[in-house]
């Protein structure tokens, strides 16, 4: 009789796993390459479509054993993990994706860089940590394999006609919000003036000589780019802004490997410290420009062991602003 009972309860756990998707390689069977979010046909005809308990179909001892860059931190933080990267499984049992479970300072310090006060929560002038929410606004469906991709890890927003259309670049991305007239629903931006960044990021982009669609010569007074910037090259927002955490407001990057991203890594993750204060960006400047021949204050160590911009201490907004110069260039 006893073995009859084992004979049955495996029968029905083996149909059940069957239904549900299995545990190996079983796991990712009905998810594609390219969206790991789970839908309606999660395990066999959809079979465990809307179930809230993972555990139901899939063990934590084997699961992801075809993923050995994650399984050992799935399994430690439990089935709770699960959503941040498969979402909710069609239930409500969870009122938001889990990121920062995994994404934080003790298990993924470097994916991204957190430490900092300052993050992008979408709420002008409030300071707080970046949360789960926030997250999902960005990478709704990002594909997890360690790979960033501008086209595949971040959220598809409408474009200015309304079609969701690839990013060419990281701006394009940012651009679909930070614009005057074609923002999106839920993420309305009023500027404080004309010339607000916050809304006239895309005007600054599209049409001002500088850290946009550039076509400048380099043979200004203060001339002079480090590494792979030229004038010619289009600058990503993230380039000076960091969207996770820094300790300078405007979401301006405290520490180099957070941003300029075509450095060559042996000077981008020295890091060099940035620290802004009274419009003084010269520490921040100083990472990318480095003018050709010292004039000024050039040859001035700005404060983070790196020299090569002029006015040091100074206000560069006197002359700078955000896309468009007083000056002729930068």
């Amino acid at each position: 009789m006893m073995n009859k009972i084992m004979l049955f309860a495996i029968l029905m756990m083996s149909l059940l796993l069957s239904a549900c998707g299995g545990d190996s390689e079983g796991d990712t069977k009905h998810i594609t390459e390219a969206n790991l979010i789970l839908d309606s046909s999660h395990g066999e005809g959809g079979a465990a479509w809307g179930l809230p308990d993972c555990a139901a179909c899939h063990s934590i001892a084997v699961i992801h054993d075809n993923a050995e860059l994650i399984r050992g931190l799935v399994i430690e933080k439990g089935f709770v993990s699960c959503t941040g990267c498969h979402g909710n499984n069609g239930t409500d049992e969870s009122s938001s994706r889990q990121c920062v479970i995994c994404h934080n300072n003790s298990d993924m310090p470097e994916n991204p860089i957190w430490q900092g006060q300052h993050g992008h929560i979408f709420t002008v002038g409030v300071v707080a940590d970046v949360s789960d929410e926030q997250c999902i606004h960005c990478h709704a469906a990002s594909d997890m394999d360690g790979q960033f991709e501008i086209n595949t890890d971040l959220t598809k927003y409408p474009d200015v006609l309304g079609n969701i259309v690839d990013y060419s670049s990281e701006a394009e991305f940012c651009l679909r919000c930070h614009n005057r007239d074609h923002q999106q629903t839920g993420f309305e931006i009023t500027g404080s003036s004309y010339d607000d960044p916050l809304v006239a990021s895309e005007d600054d982009f599209n049409f001002i000589d500088k850290h946009g669609l550039v076509d400048g010569s380099g043979a200004a007074t203060y001339s002079g780019l480090r590494e792979a910037y030229s004038y010619q090259s289009i600058v990503d927002c993230t380039d000076c802004h960091t969207m996770h955490a820094t300790d300078n407001e405007k979401l301006i990057i405290d520490s180099s490997n957070k941003g300029v991203s075509q450095l060559d890594s042996l000077l981008r993750d020295v890091p060099y410290p940035v620290a802004v204060a009274d419009g003084d960006y010269s520490q921040l400047c100083v990472l990318c420009h480095q003018m050709q021949v010292i004039v000024d204050e050039g040859a001035e160590d700005t404060g983070n062991g790196l020299s090569g911009v002029h006015d040091i201490g100074s206000d560069c907004r006197d002359c700078h602003t955000h896309g468009e110069a007083a000056q002729a260039g930068l």
